[in-house]
């Protein structure tokens, strides 16, 4: 319980600085942390009154985060003189904005990024079974459109990608766009949340309006619990509108023969969605992505140090296999890590330096895991109940 509260003030804090100095970004990411941290803790409340408390606390950080969102586009859309209402360099807050009555029509462009990926499946290391799924499953009537129409399989979908943090599922996504030359459609559950571009409900059919123009698209939207959560926990009207919504939405474009529109959510907690968004028809696939194995750490060695000064000692497989048990960007912060020691005795006039394996090996000894065993086999057992279901 303790490592909880400890994770919730560290997020918080990192923050609530990161807004003060306007790191918008970083302090959506952190906020929306905290907050999500919190609303785990409510559930572990022993009262009543302790969870709704608890859950007005995360509620609090939520609507912080979405100020986040807004602050950043109220800069971006400001002459380069006026990019704060004040001397003190801060965004007007939400009484005043309610006043003057900003962004209550903002452009569903503000918000809806698409792109068009030119990442491949290649360029993703590891996953090999999970990209041959994804292909058998779900890209191949796009590739194959006339076979696919002769045996009346529809291309599109809902595919959910599930598993620990820092595993690499936004990758793979951009890489599934780029296989099938689709616009991706990038969306955080807080653009669609936010009050100050639409209602949310609005914005589920404007997305979904928007990816249908598109001849193949993808929709995808990370940490998708947020939009989608468990009706029984989540009491707020916003969600009991919302995620019929997103039902009759999903549904609607399953039916379509008009276009070609995939759905990917990702979650680091299917526990925490509502069942009904993983019933047939929705989120037809459900795609576990795993720590990755020796060869995926393998080949991310490669990537992330390959280029960088080594010595003669470094080995990959050894190294890779000392990673067993760590995430893709856990293994990124340890190549990071390992380049700053000997940049930072060349700055100091030390002569030409490498990365050895001495440092690396020191490296990931002061860095433990991100995921822990538990939390695997928590993501297993989940996995191995919707195979039994």
């Amino acid at each position: 319980m303790s490592l909880s509260f400890d994770t919730f003030e560290r997020y918080k804090q990192r923050g609530l600085d990161a807004r003060r100095a306007g790191q918008w970004d970083s302090a959506r990411v952190y906020l929306l942390e905290a907050a999500r941290t919190m609303l785990e803790l409510s559930k572990q409340a022993s009262t009543d009154s302790l969870k709704d408390a608890r859950r007005a606390t995360a509620e609090k950080f939520l609507d912080l985060a979405r100020d986040c969102d807004e602050a950043k586009r109220a800069n971006r859309r400001a002459p380069a003189g006026d990019r704060t209402s004040g001397e003190s360099g801060k965004p007007r807050d939400r009484a005043q904005r309610e006043q003057t009555g900003e962004d209550k029509t903002a452009d569903a462009a503000d918000w809806m990024v698409k792109e068009k990926p030119t990442l491949k499946f290649d360029d993703v290391a590891g996953l090999e079974d999970v990209k041959t799924d994804i292909k058998l499953k779900m890209l191949y009537p796009f590739t194959h459109a006339e076979l696919a129409e002769r045996f009346g399989i529809r291309a599109g979908g809902g595919v959910l990608l599930y598993g620990p943090p820092g595993t690499g599922k936004t990758m793979l996504a951009k890489a599934t766009a780029g296989e099938i030359d689709a616009a991706f459609f990038v969306i955080s559950p807080a653009d669609i949340l936010s009050k100050w571009v639409g209602e949310a409900e609005q914005n589920i059919k404007k997305l979904f309006d928007a990816a249908s123009q598109e001849p193949r698209s993808i929709i995808f939207i990370d940490e998708i619990e947020a939009l989608v959560p468990a009706r029984r926990d989540e009491g707020t009207s916003v969600m009991q509108r919302l995620v019929p919504q997103i039902l009759q939405s999903v549904e609607g474009f399953a039916k379509s023969k008009t276009s070609a529109v995939m759905l990917m959510g990702a979650t680091n907690v299917p526990w925490q969605l509502d069942p009904a968004i993983l019933r047939p028809g929705r989120f037809d696939e459900k795609v576990y992505i795993p720590l990755p194995d020796h060869a995926a750490r393998r080949k991310m060695l490669e990537i992330y140090l390959g280029k960088r000064p080594l010595a003669d000692d470094v080995d990959f497989d050894r190294i890779a296999t000392r990673l067993n048990g760590y995430s893709g960007a856990d293994i990124r912060y340890i190549a990071d890590r390992a380049a700053i020691i000997p940049f930072m005795k060349a700055v100091a006039g030390e002569g030409e330096q490498q990365i050895d394996l001495r440092i690396i090996e020191s490296v990931i000894t002061e860095t433990a895991p991100s995921v822990s065993p538990e939390a695997v086999k928590r993501f297993e057992d989940w996995m191995a109940a919707g195979e039994r279901a």
